[in-house]
């Protein structure tokens, strides 16, 4: 019996062979005609035109992201609270924050050579914080100084910055410390 049983398997493969080999016998000119036809002259292959898509919808993606971003009122009272103008800073350096032309809330922080675009963060501790997501460069303003950080790369890029309030509420323990001094020796 296992002879007859090895005889209809042996059988039943060699029918079922020929209708294997010719289905993939029939399918390989489709094949090359599909790829023949997906070649007219001198086109750019697939992958190149995916990535023309990519980058196109990344471009989409970033007007959108920028034309859209509204601000919460909380971004807004943070915006209030941002000191404008020229910041001196460590090492005769120096940061220019203006509000950006036309994006209530935005504002632009200038820095060397760079520009950028920063919008207000909420802060638990009270503290103004703008922020450029794109580049990952934050401007921390406390009442005493202001930073600009490279939150990518973890350092400053430039520490104790103070504008005009500032530097008024950096002298007033000096000024207190010496009318303290001058009431003594009365």
């Amino acid at each position: 019996m296992s002879r007859s049983l090895a005889v209809s398997m042996f059988c039943a493969a060699a029918l079922a062979f020929p209708l294997a080999h010719a289905q993939t016998s029939a399918a390989q000119p489709a094949q090359s005609a599909a790829k023949s036809a997906a070649k007219p002259g001198k086109s750019k292959p697939k992958q190149s035109r995916s990535r023309e898509a990519l980058k196109s919808e990344a471009a989409g993606l970033a007007v959108a992201s920028e034309t859209v971003a509204a601000l919460t009122a909380a971004q807004m009272e943070v915006a209030s609270r941002v000191l404008l103008g020229k910041a001196d800073c460590e090492f005769s350096q120096h940061v220019d924050v203006q509000p950006a032309e036309g994006k209530p809330g935005h504002f632009k922080v200038n820095f060397k050579n760079a520009s950028y675009e920063m919008v207000p963060e909420e802060t638990t501790t009270g503290a103004v914080r703008l922020q450029d997501k794109r580049s990952g460069v934050m401007w921390l303003q406390i009442p005493s100084k202001s930073m600009l950080l490279n939150n990518k790369i973890g350092q400053r890029m430039v520490d104790s910055c103070m504008v005009a309030s500032q530097k008024t509420i950096a002298d007033a323990p000096a000024k207190s410390n010496v009318m303290l001094g001058s009431a003594d020796a009365r």
